[in-house]
């Protein structure tokens, strides 16, 4: 069939089958506790089983999810939830204001290691107003608080006298887990009681299954194991177009590829230090022969150029030995050398990125030792614990939320101990900020912090690419906040 104006039109989404996943990133430490740090697979099933308030559309803007409804006070200092009446647990349970409320303070009080933590930082009382309404209370107004609550870990989990069961199967869900293998295999099933199966929960059931090896995960698509992978393989992408029975798409995004550098351990503490490197790496080069033209060069800051607020303006930094050399002298150095751990699963090429970075430094007299950290327990033992590593990051929810989680102190996942009074003294005022032009020179000021005083080096934006069986279809809509359309395939996705 035919669009008016030539364009195929795309099959209108069907009811039936089991959609098979192999999934790159999965580690024998996953749980199903939302304040444990999950890679991959731990992000498609909290985005599979579970729910939170709010959702988010390709456009940026939140929707309605478990809370149908939401208002804040005229001081932006209170914000009322109107939770769904008839969502409903996996168990038959109802969703209840209580249930809103045991679920957020997880995430609160000094005790807790969620990396959720920081974002409800702001927030002095949740409490039920009724079944279906809850109230949140924050120290200082905040404009863009409502966004917060896309974020993953802040899914939404069945109380009892106000206690959670954080290993809880139980969810709210378009789909019931029935199997959990850490860092080997799911299996899911479609909950027939999902508020909105018009728009959600079209295959029966689905599994998952962990291949973190990337040839491996390309033969179990072409082998007919499973109809989706997920960090394709990039030597063979190519190739995978000329297979019969197979697709490829590649969707441009903010996940970025990040080699944080710890600012209060020597000598990345001397900023000097920070932008010699920052001027050592070839950018271009790691975008065409590591990610092979699937992704752009990034900017040593963390907000893509679709986010609302990203400030695109500043110079893109470019490889310049000279000017490494300098930066290096003013930090009292003729040459140095430099620890680097590196993991694939801190992001996929890392050990080909860094050996490249090895080499095209060399030149401004920095010498990289790159250390190769298995894979199984990376992001507790390395990351953040060594001065200079890898790890990739999602897009951003918004602008405040990634300087929120990553960027302010005490934040759990504040990767490169960042603490600037000005930038800290900026995130506070723009959530205060109703006025979008004057919160747009904020942000823009923010980004412009990081990059020139920030221990993030942020060589390259990549891509999403996906292959699939060509039965396999989803939504023009597709959104980039996590991979496999914010890990929602399962749940959005169907087959013809």
């Amino acid at each position: 069939m035919t669009a008016a104006f030539g364009g195929a039109v795309k099959a209108a989404p069907k009811r039936g089958g089991n959609l098979r996943i192999g999934i790159a990133g999965g580690t024998s430490g996953d749980s199903l506790d939302p304040t444990s740090t999950p890679v991959d697979a731990g992000f498609l099933t909290l985005n599979t089983m579970r729910s939170t308030l709010v959702g988010m559309n390709a456009k940026g803007e939140p929707t309605p999810l478990l809370a149908e409804s939401w208002e804040p006070s005229n001081d932006l200092t209170k914000w009322y939830f109107n939770i769904r009446k008839g969502a409903t647990f996996h168990s038959g349970k109802s969703v209840t204001a209580d249930d809103v409320v045991a679920s957020l303070n997880l995430h609160r009080g000094d005790k807790t290691t969620s990396p959720a933590k920081a974002l409800l930082d702001p927030v002095t009382n949740v409490e039920a107003d009724g079944p279906n309404r809850v109230v949140i209370t924050l120290n200082r107004a905040n404009i863009e608080f409502v966004s917060l609550f896309k974020t993953d870990f802040l899914v939404i989990l069945p109380s009892k006298d106000g206690v959670i069961d954080r290993a809880s199967k139980d969810g709210t869900g378009p789909y019931a887990l029935e199997s959990f293998e850490p860092g080997q295999h799911l299996s899911f099933k479609r909950n027939p009681n999902y508020w909105d199966l018009d728009n959600y929960g079209f295959f029966d059931s689905a599994e998952v299954v962990v291949i973190a090896d990337p040839a491996a995960r390309m033969n179990a698509l072409r082998s007919g194991r499973v109809d989706l992978v997920n960090s394709v393989d990039l030597k063979t992408a190519a190739m995978l177009k000329r297979v019969a029975g197979l697709k490829l798409e590649n969707i441009p995004s903010g996940l970025y590829y990040g080699m944080p550098m710890l600012v209060d351990v020597a000598p990345f503490n001397d900023n000097n230090v920070r932008m010699a490197l920052k001027y050592a790496i070839k950018r271009q080069e790691i975008v065409d022969k590591v990610l092979l033209g699937h992704g752009t060069v990034g900017n040593d800051q963390p907000i893509f150029k679709n986010v609302k607020f990203a400030a695109t303006d500043l110079p893109q930094r470019e490889y310049d030995p000279d000017k490494a050399r300098h930066y290096l002298k003013q930090a009292g150095y003729d040459s140095i050398d430099l620890p680097l751990n590196v993991a694939e699963i801190g992001f996929p090429g890392a050990t080909a990125v860094s050996q490249l970075f090895a080499a095209s430094a060399k030149a401004a007299g920095i010498n990289l030792n790159v250390t190769r950290e298995p894979d199984d327990g990376y992001f507790e033992r390395v990351w953040m614990k060594q001065p200079f590593t890898t790890a990739y990051w999602h897009q951003a929810v918004t602008a405040d939320s990634r300087f929120t989680e990553a960027f302010l102190p005490g934040a759990a996942w504040n990767e490169t101990h960042f603490n600037n009074p000005r930038f800290n003294e900026l995130a506070v005022k723009a959530r205060e900020t109703v006025d979008e032009n004057t919160r747009a020179g904020m942000y823009h000021e923010m980004q412009r912090i990081i990059y020139d005083e920030g221990g993030l080096l942020n060589p390259v934006f990549a891509n999403y690419v996906w292959a699939m069986k060509d039965n396999v279809h989803r939504p023009d809509d597709v959104t980039t906040l996590g991979d496999l359309d914010s890990f929602q395939c399962i749940s959005r996705w169907w087959m013809a």
